[in-house]
């Protein structure tokens, strides 16, 4: 018992090394400190800050000119690429649909006085998205938060509601179904953080029934306030609400140019922000800053290549700015061939943020076990090195520079860099490379949590000139580390991969010894069952990132041996903490006075273990997206008793032929807060099957 515990507490205090410092002294890179000082010294936090303030300095008013011919952001980024010389600058156009326009709203109080409330020309977000040509005089009434008990004994009908809930819930209930003419909201999501934000909100009718909407205007809380205060001490009063309101037809505008590999077949990198999320609706920091940054990127290694600074790389490093979603997704498709070569993604969303401001964290969401990629560990890198470097270490505090690796831009914050390695989260367009159909694995760069996130109030004067300079050397260095990777790299990276996976594994053994320590007599074999799933699939998704630094490899013998090897290592070490494991659930049984749980498996799961599902052609035929077309509209999957839900994205992402039914269950649990039932997996697997995506060994 003694020697357990020793074991025991070595591992975690290494894994508490591994994951909680650096040597103070020492932080290092994939690139040489010769070409990472160029790349520091090339890249301008300030530079990007100005295409910010340019492009997301305050929400414009859109013409409908615009809306003709192109999109302002969209022109401004393009004639910066062609400013920069940069190769392949093109502008991809893609058939769009129709928007909501607003001309003019205006909501004014009439009676007991005249004052001007809200205005779409004042804050575009105080008139909701889809608010409908209007010229309307009526009373408010005050309905609290608007939920539909607020409204209980209240005649809103041929009224204006006044109310704290979301816009678009307190429409639904007021307008579409009571009777209202409109909506006043002064909701917001953080009155306390900054009274004067306003969420972007929206109102819609119901099309089925060929009922249009109303409309609704929005307050910030500093100004409602008054409004409520009036309203609840019984003041009668009237406001006129003028609205004129447009349908728009646009087009997909991308931007798109490359730094070309002087080997055109072996393969790219690509990186990614969305230029716009919505016409009306913009964002400095959601996401321009990541167009900005992404630009200087782009600009950085242009600039160091053509002055003979740094040497070209072997694979192309391709660079696309679209609309969230909707023109990622459309050049993915238009680009099969290209994402056949296409190593990984680097996708910025929300990057520019002033980090203490906000008080977040720049994070770096990794990619899913069923994308496993060693992109991970590459950005990883650097994230440490910029956020340790800037970082005054107390065992530094006497030496000439206490902060090692000192990265300020000449007008930016001159303080920590905050950062976070963390799961997988989607919801941005890496998720169109992670796509079943594409199968291009992506990451994503984002600070969080954002203040101003979706309000009024994302600007550029939140943005950070030393956070763009800091991000830009993350993607840049990142990028060209893969671009350039030989033999000798791809060794590195390996290497990395293993180091950082022994904290990643250490992780999961606590986590499940967590659940031991949770554990009772009658749960002690679940969770020990679990915590075992837990090291096993981590370790599966460290072996099978290790495999895909091949695709650096030249000499694929040699490489392929040294990764053989380092899987073995890797064995080990998830073998060792399963001893941990199972000791340690041997004491807790011995502290609950019951028998050590033994593994035993269901005859469900003996039967999910011997089927091995694999992808076929028809997944990827189609590019982004086109496997859906073969699934039925309804895809409810319920397992033996409670309904649950499936990961579906990840679970296809897991069939690849190598994994059981029973691995894809264990996989998905070791990543999510909640275990997904096995017949649910073989549920939908089935679905797939019979769509003819999925075929069973």
């Amino acid at each position: 018992m003694k020697k357990c515990l020793i074991v025991l507490a070595a591992l975690v205090l290494t894994v508490g090394r591994l994951s909680a410092q650096m040597t103070p002294w020492l932080q290092w890179t994939f690139l040489p400190e010769r070409t990472m000082n160029e790349i520091i010294g090339e890249t301008s936090g300030e530079n990007a800050w100005h295409v910010i303030m340019e492009t997301g300095g305050y929400d414009k008013d859109r013409p409908a000119s615009e809306y003709e011919s192109v999109f302002y952001e969209t022109k401004f980024f393009f004639e910066k690429m062609k400013e920069y010389n940069l190769p392949g600058a093109e502008l991809v156009r893609f058939p769009g649909g129709e928007t909501w326009d607003a001309v003019k709203g205006e909501l004014w109080e009439v009676s007991p006085m005249r004052q001007k409330l809200a205005s779409y020309l004042d804050m575009a977000a105080m008139l909701a998205q889809g608010s409908v040509t209007t010229d309307a005089t009526a009373e408010l009434v005050w309905v609290g938060l608007g939920r539909r008990e607020d409204f209980d004994g209240t005649d809103v009908r041929n009224k204006i509601v006044v109310a704290e809930g979301p816009t678009s819930s307190v429409h639904q209930i007021a307008c579409m179904d009571s009777g209202a003419i409109g909506v006043i909201s002064i909701y917001s999501q953080r009155p306390l953080f900054d009274a004067v934000q306003l969420p972007w909100g929206s109102v819609r009718g119901d099309q089925q029934q060929n009922r249009p909407a109303k409309f609704g205007f929005q307050i910030p809380p500093r100004e409602g306030e008054y409004l409520k205060k009036r309203l609840l001490a019984g003041e009668k009063i009237t406001v006129q609400a003028k609205v004129v309101a447009e349908t728009r037809k646009y087009e997909i505008q991308d931007l798109t140019c490359y730094i070309p590999g002087t080997d055109p077949n072996a393969g790219e990198v690509i990186l990614s922000a969305h230029i716009h999320e919505g016409y009306v609706k913009q964002g400095g920091n959601d996401d321009i800053s990541g167009c900005a940054a992404i630009l200087e990127v782009a600009r950085t290694l242009h600039t160091l290549i053509k002055e003979g600074r740094i040497p070209p790389p072997k694979r192309t490093i391709r660079f696309l700015w679209g609309p969230e979603f909707s023109g990622t997704g459309p050049w993915v498709k238009a680009n099969k061939e290209l994402m056949k070569k296409t190593l990984c993604n680097i996708n910025m969303d929300m990057v520019g943020e002033w980090l203490s401001r906000n008080k977040s964290y720049m994070c770096l969401m990794r990619t899913t076990y069923g994308n496993p990629h060693f992109v991970n560990d590459v950005v990883e890198n650097y994230f440490r090195f910029v956020g340790e470097g800037n970082q005054e270490h107390l065992q530094n505090r006497s030496n000439y520079f206490p902060v090692t690796h000192r990265i300020v831009a000449p007008t930016g914050a001159d303080e920590p860099f905050y950062y976070s390695i963390e799961t997988h989260y989607g919801a941005s367009d890496h998720e169109v490379f992670n796509d079943w159909g594409v199968q291009v694995p992506g990451i994503m760069m984002i600070a969080w949590p954002d203040q101003w996130y979706h309000t009024s109030g994302d600007h550029v004067d939140k943005a950070d000139p030393t956070q763009l300079k800091r991000v830009a050397v993350i993607g840049a260095a990142s990028a060209y580390t893969i671009a350039t990777a030989d033999d000798a790299m791809a060794t590195k990276i390996a290497g990395e991969i293993t180091s950082n996976a022994t904290a990643r594994l250490g992780h999961q053994m606590v986590r499940g010894l967590e659940e031991l320590n949770k554990a009772t007599k009658e749960t002690l074999a679940e969770a020990y069952g679990a915590a075992r799933v837990y090291l096993e699939a981590a370790a599966m998704n460290e072996k099978n990132t290790l495999e895909t630094i091949l695709q650096l490899a030249v000499d694929k013998k040699r490489i392929g041996d040294y990764l053989g090897s380092t899987k073995k290592s890797v064995d080990q070490i998830a073998k060792t903490e399963l001893d941990v494991l199972e000791r340690h659930m041997k004491t807790t049984a011995e502290g609950l006075k019951t028998e050590p749980a033994t593994i035993q498996l269901s005859a469900l799961e003996k039967k999910a273990s011997k089927m091995y599902p694999k992808p076929t052609d028809k997944v990827k035929a189609n590019g982004y997206g086109g496997y859906r077309e073969y699934l039925p509209r309804t895809q409810t999957t319920r397992g033996q008793g409670e309904s649950r839900r499936v990961d579906r994205s990840e679970l296809q992402l897991l069939i690849t032929g190598k994994n059981s039914l029973l691995d894809i269950k264990n996989l998905l649990d070791a990543q999510a807060e909640r275990r997904t039932d096995l017949q649910d997996v073989m549920n939908y697997v089935e679905t797939l099957k019979t769509a003819g995506l999925v075929e069973m060994e």
